[in-house]
């Protein structure tokens, strides 16, 4: 890697945002691509070793293919085309079940090890069929009809406004578990089917979704967002008590859930401009700012607990980072207060000093509350930089418009 971390850049220049955006992928390619199996490994080491041959996680493999199409929107080398179109091949070819739709969840080799079917995981590939077919990849525009289908076959619910987490590999048992991740995952997803196709049923559910979320669940647990919940979507405050390491389902408030919310809301205003988005939005980043930052070392707390508001997990996570460099840069832009802009450049610059990794290059994964590493698995298999990236081009999308647009009041 050739930038210095203690030379700091103008984190809102738009070239510096694109070569981040490369930067960052280069650390994958190409030795993600398993040209022997197909797909792509799925874990890394900070120096790039691969720590795991064997796994093919539906999250990991779909976010492979979003951060390949992603740096071909911000201009990337024309291989990542090449390298996107080998992970749908095999999400079409052996992560999908052909017999009863849908996709795995886990693989080894090319062999299902877990045959559940998870709205998360399909949230994710209904992102990487739309960012691909956004980047000029048409095969995957079939892909995006086809995953909503399953999703509003088997996970949506007409009544609740929200779509089920998880179903059995036939489809003939539905988990009684509900989550918010999954749905907020979802809205994203929806909202990236929208500007792939311009087909208004995808921004519609965006829409659903984001009302049910703040004005059926956020009402239940004040001014946080909660993550589980019975089969009526009522909380449930005790599913996985004191689990905060759970990947896809951790206890408590999840400070991070409710800024990637702040830029969901932010996302969706653009598209389907509504009174209540901006404030709502604002409410949610103050207050997880408010609870979770560390003011002694820097970045944001992982979870609190809902009894006494006691942080419980201190551990500072790449993701949690990512999303507060793109919910600042939105709300930056829409309410022009210059605080908004600190936030961003000082967030930032706390990621640069900590979790990028200038010699090898990627993020780390997890740091402890003084921002030291617990070991040297930088991209275990659901990682592959999704967030920082996603983020950087939200970024991208408020800096280089001002940038492209000089004479702006």
């Amino acid at each position: 890697m050739n930038d210095s971390h203690s030379v700091r850049p103008d984190f809102a220049d738009s070239s510096f945002l694109k070569l981040h955006i490369l930067d960052t992928v280069r650390f994958y390619a190409p030795r993600c691509i398993d040209r022997l199996n197909g797909g792509y490994i799925n874990c890394f080491l900070d120096d790039g070793t691969v720590c795991d041959y064997e796994t093919k996680q539906l999250v990991g493999m779909t976010r492979f293919v979003y951060i390949f199409s992603a740096a071909l929107l911000v201009g990337g080398p024309a291989e990542y085309r090449g390298a996107a179109e080998h992970g749908l091949r095999f999400l079409r070819e052996f992560q999908w079940d052909h017999e009863h739709g849908g996709f795995f969840w886990t693989l080894k080799w090319r062999n299902p090890t877990d045959k559940r079917k998870l709205a998360y995981g399909h949230a994710f590939a209904l992102l990487a069929a739309s960012t691909a077919f956004k980047a000029g990849i048409s095969p995957a525009g079939a892909m995006i009809g086809e995953v909503y289908e399953v999703l509003e076959k088997h996970f949506w619910n007409e009544q609740d406004g929200l779509y089920a987490d998880e179903a059995s590999a036939d489809w003939s048992e539905v988990s009684p578990y509900r989550g918010q991740n999954a749905n907020m995952h979802l809205t994203e997803a929806m909202m990236a089917a929208y500007e792939a196709t311009g087909e208004r049923r995808y921004l519609d559910r965006a829409n659903t979704l984001a009302h049910s979320v703040m004005f059926k669940l956020l009402p239940q647990s004040g001014k946080l967002i909660w993550e589980h919940y019975k089969t009526d979507w009522v909380i449930d405050w005790n599913y996985n008590k004191g689990n905060t390491k759970d990947e896809f389902r951790p206890y408590g408030y999840i400070f991070g859930h409710s800024i990637e919310w702040t830029k969901l809301l932010l996302l969706l205003n653009r598209h389907c401009p509504q009174a209540w988005l901006p404030p709502q939005a604002e409410r949610l980043f103050r207050e997880a700012i408010d609870k979770g930052m560390d003011r002694q070392h820097g970045g944001i707390f992982y979870a609190m607990s809902p009894e006494d508001g006691q942080i419980i997990d201190s551990d500072k996570r790449y993701w949690v980072m990512a999303e507060a460099i793109g919910a600042s840069s939105l709300l930056s832009a829409c309410t022009g207060q210059a605080g908004y802009r600190k936030f961003y450049d000082d967030i930032f610059s706390y990621c640069w000093t900590y979790f990028v990794d200038h010699t090898f290059g990627a993020w780390y994964q997890l740091l402890d509350a003084s921002n030291r590493k617990y070991n040297s698995i930088k991209s275990p298999p659901p990682k592959t930089d999704y967030h920082p990236i996603t983020n950087c081009i939200t970024a991208l999308s408020v800096w280089g418009a001002r940038q492209a647009s000089p004479f702006e009041k």
